[in-house]
């Protein structure tokens, strides 16, 4: 059997607060002074705080800057339990509640990165007050297809007896341990990324969190597809902040053909990078820049 691998803090010379939510136990790493800023990651396999580590490092040094890791991820728990949007959206709400504790109710700024970007928008629909700007990275919901999420408040995507199937005892630690191989965790980042130029302190980062004990509960769920949203496109058309969807051109997740729409929604706006998934990677001087000049034209 392989040792479990130490999992360092995935942001540097930060505070750890552990919080008791309705998501059960989450980490929120938390450093700098100013105004407030949630980041959250995505949900993958193997994802982490570590996803928005660049944005994180270079946006505390104006602003008092949070990142959760999720339920099932990281350094939060990980126990076999329903992995639901529902989860997800309080673990959200979780963070802004012990932001609002720490330095008071003022509206947030938040960034998601991939699928995380649903659960925030939800949030940001239903707790408008608490959201200042929007930022969604990457977001899923804005394909080919999205014209078609438009499905009754809360349903989500599962593929009918998925999560069974992929949860039985039998295999399912069998089919992790190969979805999460170094040979495959490189693999799936090199299609993230569009290319083979990955980054490698996120690729040791991924793998090492992706062999912590419990570590298959949450992605066996996201691979059943109960995380996405059916009705996300409803959700993203109630959005009323300012919202900012940066992407990139290359690699898997290219596709917005879908958000046309939002071009006639001026508190919308799509700006693309050369690059894959993962622009604050590739461009970080660039994508601070873009980020600064979005929070400060609020």
């Amino acid at each position: 059997m392989t040792p479990t691998p130490a999992l360092p803090p995935p942001v540097d010379d930060a505070e750890r607060r552990d919080l008791a939510s309705r998501a059960g136990g989450l980490a929120l790493w938390c450093a700098g002074d100013g105004p407030p800023m949630l980041l959250v990651h995505s949900i993958n396999a193997a994802a982490s705080v570590y996803e928005v580590r660049p944005i994180f490092e270079r946006m505390r040094r104006t602003h008092r800057v949070y990142a959760p890791d999720l339920p099932g991820f990281g350094a939060s728990e990980r126990g076999d339990r329903p992995y639901s949007v529902a989860m997800y959206v309080a673990a959200v709400e979780a963070s802004l509640d012990a932001i609002a504790a720490d330095v008071g109710a003022a509206p947030v700024d938040v960034l998601a990165l991939s699928l995380s970007s649903e659960f925030a928008a939800r949030v940001a629909t239903t707790r408008p007050a608490r959201v200042r700007t929007l930022a969604m990275v990457t977001p899923t919901g804005l394909d080919r297809r999205s014209s078609s999420l438009r499905a009754p408040p809360g349903t989500d995507r599962e593929v009918p007896g998925m999560h069974r199937i992929v949860s039985l005892p039998l295999w399912s630690q069998g089919l992790f341990d190969a979805l999460v191989s170094r040979r495959s965790v490189r693999y799936f980042l090199g299609r993230t990324w569009g290319s083979k130029a990955i980054d490698e302190g996120l690729f040791e980062y991924s793998w090492a969190s992706a062999h912590q004990p419990g570590a298959r509960f949450a992605p066996l769920a996201f691979l059943s597809a109960r995380l996405f949203s059916k009705d996300i496109r409803d959700v993203y058309e109630r959005l009323a902040m300012p919202v900012w969807v940066p992407h990139g051109i290359r690699g898997d997740f290219r596709d917005f053909s879908g958000a046309d729409w939002t071009a006639a929604r001026p508190n919308w706006r799509l700006q693309a990078f050369d690059s894959g998934a993962l622009p604050h990677f590739e461009h970080p001087a660039a994508f601070e820049t873009a980020y600064r000049a979005f929070v400060e034209s609020r």
